[in-house]
């Protein structure tokens, strides 16, 4: 036989097709695929008992092959389904994981404006008596109105600051000269008291809940047809070519997910800047200026507010007759300052488990977020590593797409525009996806907003919950966040005023009711300097 005839047939021995992973040339049984298959609720039917050829295949490779047409589209789906499982069961984690602080902080905030409150109602009866009992309801309105606000009612916070000072001077005013005829007017107080920490909670659960809606909703997002070839690629084809104990190389997983989760991966910029903002406005919480100490020290800083007005009533009177004129006399007697001066003032003792309890809670919180910050770019390697590649980068005997063997191509980087060569997923980096970038844009936003609200600005966030959801549908229902607060923007008409009747409804002079604002500028210039301490 001549001599290239010879190398000729050798040639064409050595290149005909084996079968599965033996490369023997027995036509390998179908009996494990068939057993998966089944086991995943599919029928049998169709199914070949060993391998068949597979040029009719549209994903996996098209050698040798257990499966058909009908059963390559029913893993597919499978594994579309699966991927978008883990997806979801990530982004369920992280969110378990901030709801637990959203919960703890919110839990702890409510209990100090009601701590607050108990101590108010505890201390100032003992103290101011009838200066108290005769006006229990604009302390428990007040009170009332925080806890709207942190709730997210849309109210203006400075308004209604502003109005309790309003009726609570007003008051005192006119029960300290009880035998003058004085008709209704409103002071305008700048409220130095709780209006930046108030805001600073608000702000901080309802940015965490806000996050719970913006994982929960991006986690949902459907995976392109481009990706879900991939995945099936990566995950049963290799069942398909009889080799289902190899699981995926890693670096193999990684840029199929690296291509599937690039629009998420653009993401990081603004989580991170985010995440950054909230970890300052935690950090916020602690020293003197925290929310736990100005919420337990409310009680006593209105009580000095009041003792001041007391103490400097005969000034009060002087300054007011000469503004306003003589006041008519007809009233009833005055309350008797003299006898609740003489009582001393209203003392609050902190509990000293409440500081340590914050500062525990503020770390809780720091720790969670710093853990977070990497969370979309580090999305496809958890997956990876967790559910679906093997551990091992150079091992020569896992699956690479086409065979039980070492991967080779090189892992792409993070983001949209570094897929342009990704040799898994094919990606058109010239579109992004516009959902995706609506959630970036929204955490640009929010950013923005805590940081204005760290500098003590009120938060002026729409209803966000549908911001994230696109159209409100409720797609995040069974996020616990669902529940808590809502961001909403600040009311900016004037407050309406509370049906409060004058102390004496007869009608005096129009000089004495015109001119009775002015008593404001003597009460400002002390109370502002009070809360300015």
């Amino acid at each position: 036989m001549d001599f290239a005839v010879v190398i000729a047939l050798v040639l064409c021995a050595l290149t005909v097709p084996g079968f599965g992973d033996t490369g023997s040339g027995k036509a390998q049984s179908c009996s494990d695929i068939r057993q998966f298959y089944n086991g995943n609720g599919f029928s049998l039917k169709g199914v070949p008992q060993s391998e068949i050829s597979g040029e009719h295949l549209r994903i996996c490779p098209q050698g040798y092959t257990c499966c058909t047409s009908v059963m390559e589209d029913s893993l597919s789906n499978l594994s579309r389904t699966e991927m978008q499982g883990l997806i979801r069961d990530a982004g369920r984690a992280l969110q378990a994981s901030l709801n637990g602080q959203y919960k703890a902080f919110d839990d702890y905030l409510l209990e100090l404006l009601n701590r607050s409150e108990v101590v108010l109602q505890e201390s100032y009866p003992p103290v101011l008596g009838f200066l108290y009992t005769q006006n229990t309801r604009v302390f428990s309105d007040l009170y009332t109105e925080l806890r709207r606000y942190y709730r997210g009612s849309n109210i203006n916070i400075e308004e209604a600051l502003n109005e309790f000072w309003a009726r609570l001077l007003e008051r005192l005013f006119k029960g300290a000269n009880g035998q003058y005829l004085i008709g209704t007017a409103i002071f305008c107080i700048p409220p130095y008291l709780v209006t930046t920490p108030l805001i600073v909670s608000k702000l901080l659960t309802g940015t965490v809940c806000v996050i719970c809606f913006v994982v929960c909703f991006l986690s949902q997002v459907p995976l392109s047809p481009e990706c879900v070839r991939a995945i099936m690629k990566m995950t049963y084809c290799r069942h398909c070519r009889g080799v289902p104990s190899a699981r995926p190389c890693a670096n193999y997983c990684a840029n199929v997910l690296k291509g599937c989760l690039a629009n998420h991966a653009d993401l990081d910029t603004e989580w991170r800047n985010l995440a950054d903002a909230m970890l300052q406005v935690a950090n916020r919480f602690e020293g003197a200026s925290s929310v736990n100490v100005v919420f337990l020290s409310l009680p006593k800083r209105i009580s000095e507010a009041i003792t001041t007005m007391m103490d400097n009533i005969d000034t009060f009177n002087t300054k007011v007759f000469q503004a306003c004129g003589n006041l008519r006399e007809g009233g009833t007697s005055n309350i008797g300052l003299e006898e609740v001066k003489k009582r001393g003032k209203v003392t609050v003792q902190d509990s000293p488990t409440s500081g340590a309890r914050l500062e525990k809670l503020v770390s809780d919180v720091s720790r969670r977020l710093r853990d977070m910050q990497s969370y979309w770019v580090s999305l496809p390697s958890t997956l990876c590593s967790d559910r679906v590649a093997t551990r091992a980068q150079g091992d020569d005997k896992c699956w690479n797409g086409m065979a039980r063997a070492r991967y080779l191509p090189e892992v792409m980087g993070d983001g949209l525009a570094s897929q342009i060569n990704n040799p898994e997923v094919e990606i058109d980096i010239t579109k992004p996806d516009m959902t995706i970038r609506q959630q970036i844009m929204q955490l640009k936003i929010m950013t923005n907003r805590l940081r204005n609200a760290f500098n003590g600005n009120d938060v002026d966030f729409q209803d966000t919950s549908d911001d994230v959801s696109g159209s409100g549908s409720g797609m995040c229902a069974d996020d616990n966040c669902a529940r808590g607060p809502r961001l909403m923007a600040p009311n900016t008409d004037r407050p309406k005023l509370y049906a409060y009747p004058p102390e004496n409804k007869k009608v005096v002079k129009a000089s004495a009711n015109h001119n009775l604002p002015f008593i404001a500028l003597y009460l400002l210039s002390l109370v502002t300097l009070l809360l300015r301490r």
